[in-house]
């Protein structure tokens, strides 16, 4: 199956650490577009010294196959390892992964299928597919539909797609940033606070970073946000630090 996508590649030579980058949204609404990325968060990345690959996910902008919202186009984001490591400026040992909205519930998904993430950022990405139900039931029913599902299928349906049912599957070794906006609508940020509870009880690694006011893009605090998620992918997936202790400890 051939999907498309985006690739960007630091103008310099050597090799590279790498990210993984989860679109959100379906078809045209969150798509990369080809005038557009070299503007974006993936080119901020690649000049950052990242090599950059960003799947459109099947049944989207060219793609081929049928778009299951969380299902199996899971493989097209967990499938760009290989071909990372196919890439002769990838350090495929250094790969960290972004989603932002449905791309964050991507990320999730993928994180529970590999340890090759050394770090991941979750930017106003989707946590609760009950909670987003509550509010956006047309949205339910497009992950119903995507997932070939009734309404008597919702349960399992959005359970499968809620990481914060199932935060013990999350491989321990990659820590988190959860970035959100407290003005967004489109993914609540009682999810996000969900979620920062459930990786808390789990002793996950993570940070929570609200923005006053923000709205699903972050448009308002875009810059800031992004000199946080880069300098995130430094300290872990570039540098490889260390988390520090997660047991309550110190004087």
């Amino acid at each position: 199956m051939k999907i498309q996508g985006f690739l960007l590649v630091p103008r310099a030579t050597g090799k590279f650490p790498c990210v993984i980058y989860n679109r959100g949204g379906t078809g045209d609404l969150g798509a990369h577009v080809r005038e557009s990325v070299p503007f974006g968060l993936p080119a901020k990345l690649a000049s950052a010294g990242y090599v950059v690959v960003a799947s459109q996910y099947r049944g989207n902008n060219g793609s081929e196959g049928r778009d299951t919202h969380g299902g199996a186009d899971v493989n097209d984001v967990v499938n760009l390892i290989a071909l990372l490591e196919s890439i002769p400026q990838c350090d495929a040992e250094r790969i960290g992964m972004y989603g932002r909205s449905r791309g964050g519930m991507m990320t999730y998904l993928a994180l529970t299928r590999t340890d090759r993430m050394r770090a991941a950022v979750i930017d106003a990405g989707s946590a609760d597919l009950f909670d987003m139900a509550k509010t956006r039931p047309k949205l339910a029913k497009l992950y119903l539909d995507a997932a070939r599902a009734s309404e008597a299928d919702a349960e399992a349906v959005f359970a499968e797609r809620s990481a914060v049912r199932w935060p013990e599957k999350l491989n321990k070794n990659t820590p988190l940033l959860l970035l959100h906006g407290t003005g967004d609508w489109r993914v609540r940020p009682e999810e996000v606070f969900a979620m920062a509870q459930a990786l808390y009880r789990t002793r996950h690694p993570f940070r929570l970073v609200l923005f006053e006011g923000g709205q699903h893009n972050l448009e308002e605090h875009r810059a800031e946000a992004d000199r946080i998620l880069i300098a995130w992918f430094h300290k872990y997936v570039r540098d490889r630090e260390q988390w520090p202790a997660l047991e309550p400890h110190g004087k």
